[in-house]
């Protein structure tokens, strides 16, 4: 049994279909299956049922998949931790998304950038259900997402939970009628949410606000990013629920409204590898509780290891 027998059917296991999986691992279908087929035969077990749709996996394989899954995660570690070690100049790669940009991700990338000049820092802007893949795989070493994506591979820590906002167009009555609104009002509103794919994401947390609290808005429009968003907002389209950071994004042509209900949040969560205790994963950490206590702003406080 080999590492790629692992991927292969990791890959299958999770999309519980043989020709999405060969799409995803940018592979033939007819080798893949051999490839699961020889997997079967040197454990001596069946791992899927054939006859299923969508394909589901054995017992044996629920129990296969757990623990590949934590192996494959932990060769990654394994991998990114020896490459890090064996470098004289050090590097560190982080995911994030980009409604993360308007908040204090930018002076957490600077100060850090500063303070450990000997680190070299990459960018990479993707879902944050992109990021958990890319950290399994070793291609990012931190992410920055507002997803709850239970894996049980990948440490999560909650840094803070950011108010959700209402933006709406300049003028528009309900700037003008009430000092706070509540998503009752926004109900006869067209409600531009964001973004479209992939998803979950956070279009995904602002319906579920309506919906936790059986609302259900009118008139949903999606569309691909915050920016194209708040242009729409901008031309009269509609409103937007965004997270409070935004407010910092200086238009003349967008008010931004406070909400009534504290639990309206959206979370901040940095996402490692499980077994990732790197050196420069925990200053990264240290620098961000110090920022958030600098800047006198709300967060969660670190957990006790």
């Amino acid at each position: 049994m080999e590492l790629r027998h692992l991927r292969y059917f990791i890959a299958v296991a999770e999309e519980a279909n043989f020709t999405r999986a060969a799409q995803r691992l940018h592979i033939a279908q007819p080798p893949l299956s051999r490839q699961i087929q020889q997997l079967e035969e040197a454990l001596g077990v069946q791992l899927f049922e054939r006859n299923t749709r969508p394909l589901k996996m054995t017992d044996a394989g629920r129990f296969f998949y757990s623990h590949a899954v934590q192996l494959l995660a932990q060769t990654a570690e394994l991998e990114s931790m020896t490459r890090r070690v064996g470098k004289i100049e050090r590097s560190l790669s982080l995911g994030f998304v980009g409604s993360t940009l308007y908040g204090m991700l930018p002076k957490i990338i600077r100060r850090f950038r500063n303070e450990n000049s000997a680190v070299q820092l990459s960018l990479h802007e993707m879902s944050t259900m992109d990021q958990i893949q890319a950290l399994k795989e070793g291609r990012i070493d931190i992410g920055f997402g507002r997803i709850r994506h239970e894996d049980a591979s990948i440490r999560r820590i909650v840094l803070r939970e950011e108010r959700m906002i209402v933006a709406l167009p300049l003028g528009h009555p309900l700037s003008l009628s009430k000092p706070v609104l509540s998503l009752r009002d926004l109900l006869g509103e067209t409600v531009i949410i964001f973004p479209k794919s992939p998803r979950p994401s956070y279009a995904d947390q602002v319906l579920a606000a309506f919906h936790d609290r059986a609302l259900e808005p009118q008139r949903i429009y999606e569309t691909r990013e915050l920016q194209i968003a708040l242009g729409l907002v901008a031309a009269g389209e509609g409103i937007s629920i965004v997270p409070s950071s935004v407010h910092g994004l200086k238009r003349d042509d967008v008010s931004y409204m406070e909400l009534d209900d504290s639990n309206l949040v959206s979370p901040i969560i940095m996402s490692t590898r499980m077994l990732d205790e790197s050196e420069d994963i925990r200053a990264m950490l240290e620098l961000i509780y110090a920022l958030y206590d600098e800047e006198r702003m709300e967060h969660l406080p670190p957990a006790e290891h």
